[in-house]
Formats: structure tokens, sequence, C-alpha cells
């Protein structure tokens, strides 16, 4: 054993030890392992910062961009709100979440794929008095083994391209994954739509929007020409809001005010005084195409490209909108805010909104641009709550992002650009479309994980580079002389998948890839089979919540310990070692 080589395995085991410890940030960890990597020669200087420009970086960064702008348009959300109020059976609701979270995960980050699912199985979970718990780890499982059937899914199969690359000089192509991640993903939807009866019946946390609850808001809108609920009912109108948003007054005939019945019809044109919460309201006013009277755009200051937010806040006893109305007041005007919404305790708002007068203790939704919202609300005198993820006010974008997306792949699958080419000019259409602010862009690009990978990749580089991932190879290579090929490539796989949980998926991948592949050279055997192994493995944490941010995602809000896992888990985990071993050598042979 080389020096540089007995360095790289110290550097790879204190890593470890970090990771399980769970006292450092993992991209720190990372951090630290390449500035010990620097600091040994293990990785020279020169090839330190390689990962920083490597193509898998722009990939996972413009594909994270592009799972905002799809959760963004409201297109899945509102499709899935509908099927999940007409389907009541459990199995079969979560049949058709974790279907549709695991086949979209096929095409976007399964972290946002999940993201978006979350929120409308707790809504299902909620509608028919059942605990989130026998929902939502079922979804987060179908995302992780949906990852599995393209390039993009998952990192672990952008990284074991990367390690192709450097082995064979030429990475995996975008559906080369398909052929076994497909047919896994059918049998473990199969299984989970019925497996969920092994998890146990919690509640969890209440989500954001839950922890702070303060009586109806009023707000007004207009239904406009060419509204999908024009000539329609105020009931169906209401049952957008799974009946949490009410009609309270329909405003016609030069501001004559109706008090409406569920049976009344909807014209073109009428302004309607809604009640409910602002998260609740929010759907309600995309699926019917609603005008916000309060939502008038506010120019930018300066020219600048200032997005517009909604903030919730109290106003003060010595505000000076007490008594007075945001007529008379000239808020747009003197301030550059509009009020969406309002609300005064327990009682009711009978008058049109600009015509309310303000008192102390009354909570307003405020729309304005980022820059001068905090400075408006010190002038006002009103105190922001707390913050919420209040989108009311904001264009849905609807198809755009999904056709952008789909746009992206078609080029990749016909070779026209690269995978890091086509997503990128993606991303930025997006930006340039508004299917995503420039604010959303920049919070969707997850920075801890880009900088671990950033910082891993020379680091895996290097167990290659020093020999060190062929010294450990020689090891398993003595084992596996006496195994069949095909339980020498399960038994990687079985490994990989056990060394996730301490070691993330990512880490996993770039310090078992490089050994898998010396692995099969040693053996005599291709390395196709071996890499696809690694990271199949790697994407497949059903066992504990730690190594991947989706079941993490879940354990709060299903209220899920760390033992539940292992209940729907480990039957999953041995199902997928098994016939994912036959399915990679079905399709990769090993000779």
């Amino acid at each position: 054993m080389t020096l540089h080589q007995a360095e790289a395995f110290g550097i790879v085991g204190g890593m470890f030890a970090l990771f399980v410890s769970d006292r450092l940030r993992y991209d720190l960890v990372a951090a630290l392992a390449l500035a010990c990597a620097i600091v040994t020669g293990v990785v020279p200087v020169e090839h330190a910062f390689r990962g920083f420009s490597n193509s898998l970086i722009i990939i996972i960064a413009s594909v994270l961009v592009l799972s905002r702008s799809v959760a963004n348009s409201g297109v899945i959300d509102a499709a899935m709100r509908r099927v999940t109020r007409i389907l009541r059976n459990t199995s079969i609701q979560v049949l058709v979440l974790t279907s549709s979270v695991t086949f979209l995960s096929a095409v976007m980050k399964n972290v946002g794929a999940l993201g978006v699912f979350v929120p409308i199985a707790v809504q299902a979970a909620e509608r028919n008095d059942r605990p989130p718990s026998r929902y939502l780890m079922p979804l987060s499982f179908g995302s992780l083994i949906g990852g599995t059937i393209t390039l993009i899914g998952t990192s672990p199969n952008l990284l074991i391209s990367t390690v192709r690359q450097q082995v064979e000089g030429k990475p995996f192509h975008f559906f080369d994954f398909t052929p076994v991640g497909l047919p896994l993903s059918v049998l473990a939807i199969g299984f989970l739509c019925l497996g969920w009866r092994l998890l146990p019946d919690r509640r969890g946390e209440p989500a954001p929007e839950k922890r702070f609850t303060v009586e109806d808001y009023t707000t007004e809108a207009r239904l406009p020409e060419g509204s999908p609920l024009a000539d329609h009912t105020v009931g169906e109108l209401e049952a957008l809001g799974e009946n949490d948003v009410t009609v309270a007054a329909i405003i016609r005939e030069r501001d004559r005010r109706y008090i409406p019945s569920s049976h009344w019809t909807l014209f073109a044109g009428d302004v309607l005084l809604l009640q409910g919460d602002p998260v609740a309201l929010k759907p309600v006013v995309d699926q019917a195409r609603l005008e916000l009277l309060g939502s008038d755009k506010l120019e930018a200051p300066h020219g600048k490209d200032d997005d517009l937010e909604a903030v919730e806040a109290i106003v003060s006893v010595d505000s000076p909108l007490i008594g007075r109305t945001p007529r008379e007041l000239h808020l747009r005007e003197r301030y550059q805010v509009s009020v969406l919404a309002l609300t005064r305790g327990d009682r009711r708002i009978t008058t049109r909104l600009h015509e309310s007068r303000f008192g102390a203790g009354d909570v307003v939704v405020l729309q304005g641009r980022r820059s001068q919202l905090g400075e408006a609300l010190r002038e006002l005198g009103c105190l922001p709550l707390a913050e919420r993820n209040l989108t009311l006010g904001q264009s849905a974008p609807r198809w755009g992002a999904p056709l952008i997306l789909l746009a992206a792949i078609a080029l990749v699958v016909s070779g026209v650009l690269a995978v890091e080419g086509a997503f990128f000019i993606a991303a930025i259409l997006s930006v340039l479309l508004r299917l995503v602010s420039p604010r959303q862009a920049y919070d969707a690009l997850d920075g801890p994980l880009l900088v671990m990978l950033a910082c891993l990749i020379p680091v895996g580089e290097a167990l290659g580079d020093t020999g060190a991932a062929k010294l450990v190879a020689g090891g398993l290579t003595v084992v596996a002389g006496h195994l069949p090929a095909l339980l020498t490539l399960g038994m990687l796989l079985v490994i990989t998948m056990i060394v996730t949980p301490f070691l993330h998926h990512a880490a996993a991948v770039l310090v078992i890839g490089p050994i898998a592949a010396a692995l099969a050279h040693n053996l005599g055997l291709g390395p196709d089979a071996f890499l696809m192994a690694v990271a199949l493995g790697a994407s497949c944490d059903f066992l504990t919540p730690i190594g991947h941010q989706n079941n993490l995602l879940v354990m709060g809000p299903a209220g899920y310990r760390f033992g539940d896992y292992w209940r729907l888990g480990l039957p999953l985990s041995v199902m997928v070692a098994v016939l994912g071993t036959a399915l990679i050598v079905l399709v990769w042979p090993l000779h």
C-alpha cells in the first residue's frame, strides 16, 4: 500500500465517521475531505476544483429549477386534487398518488416531485379522516424508485454516469436506466398500494399553513370572460376550495349586493366576495381564473425586475390605517401596496374591501414589490406575522413549464443536444418566460448538495487515480472468486444499499463506483452491470430517514419514528435487491 493510498483510505474513513456522527453538515464534510485531499496531495491542486465545472452540476441545478417551475404551474396539483376528491378507498388513493409521484420523478428531480405531492396527500388524509402516515412513506419510496427510470431522476444515476465516463470514456444515455428502473417501479407501486397497511397510524406536525390560523379573510375577485366557472353555480366554485372557501356575496348591477345560494348561477363580470384562508383561496382563484381586484400590477422601481410578494400583517394600535379605507389612503399610489384580503377576528366583513375601514387588530394580506414591502409595512404601522408561503395574487403559468420540460427531454433523446445543454437552456427559458421567478430559481438550487457533489467528485476520482479502488477491489475479488457472478453483483448492490444511509447516496456512488468498476475488471466482466447495481443500491434507501432527503421530508408531517421505515422498507429492499439484480443481468450482460 502506497502513502497516497493510505491517505485516501484515511480521508474516506474520516468522511464516513463524520457522516455517521451527523455533527457537521454534509457539504462541510465534503469540503473538509477535499481540503484534506489537497493538503496530502491525494488530489493535485490543479484537479481539485474540476468538480465545480463538471457538467453534472449544471444538469442537477437546471433540473432543480425546472422542477420548481413545474410545481409553480399548478397543473399537477389541480389534476390530483380533483382525482383524490373522487376516490375514497385508501389503497386506490395510495395507488394513484404513488404512481403519479413515481413516474413524475422520472422526468424531474425526485425531491421536487415529492414536494408537489406531500400537501395533496395530507389534504386527502384529512378529508377522509385518516392519518397521513398511511400515505406519505409510500409516496417517498415511490419517488426514490421512480428516480431510477431515467438519467435525471436521481443524483446517483447522474453520478454513476460520470464514473462510467471516467472508466469507459463515455457516459450513460438518458434512457439507459429505463429497462431496469421501469419494471422495478411498476412492481414497487403494486407493493406499496397494499403494503401501507404495515405502517402505524400516526399524526405528525401540522403543515405550516395550519400552525397559524385566523378567522377567514374576505377577498374580492372578478369572474372574467372565458372563466371555466362562468355560467356555473356558486356551489361548483366553492367545491374547488374543498368547501373551505365561501362566496359570501355577489356584486352586480353597479354595486348591488346579493347573498347567493349554492344553486345560483355565476355570470361573467360578477364581483365575488370570497371568504377563506389565503392558502385555500389560491387554488380557487387559479382554477376559476379569477381576477383579484387588489392585485393590479405594480411598476418595479427604476426598471428593476422586482418580484411581487404577499405578506400577512396585523394593524397595530398606532397605525395610520385605523379608521380609514384603502381608497382614502391611496395605498397603491403612495405606498406601492395593494390589499388582497382582510379579516377582523370573529366579525364578518360586509362591505367591499376598498370601502372597509381598518381597525386595530385587523389582519391584512398586502401585496407589493419585495424591495418596497418592508418599508411600506413600517410606514403603515403593520406588524408582519409568522411567514407563510403565500402565492395569492401571483398568476399560475399553467402548461408552459411542462411543455418546456418535455421539449428538453425530446432534444436529449433525439441527440440534438447533450443533457446539460438542453436542460440549461430549458431552465433559462423558464426564468425568461416568468414560469419561475429569479428568486424562486435561486431558492430551488440546493446549494449544500451542489457544493457536496462538486467537492466529492475529485475525491472519488482520487480513489481510482491512487489505486486505492483497485486495492479494495482486489480484496473483494478474492471473495467474489468463490461466488457466481450473479451473486457477486447482488452482493455489491446490497452493500451499496447498506452503506448509503450512513454515507449519503451521492458519496456512496462516488466511493463505491470506482471500486465496482475495478472489481468487474478483475473478474473479467463488463463494468456496466456493476455500475448499474451501485446506482440502484444508492437510489433505494428504504430503511432509514437519513440516507435520502425524501425520507426525511415526510418524517415530520407523518409523525414517523426512525424504526417505522423498516416496516415497509425492509420487504421493499429485499424485492429491489432480488429483482433488481436479475433485471440488471438481463439488460446488461455480465460477459
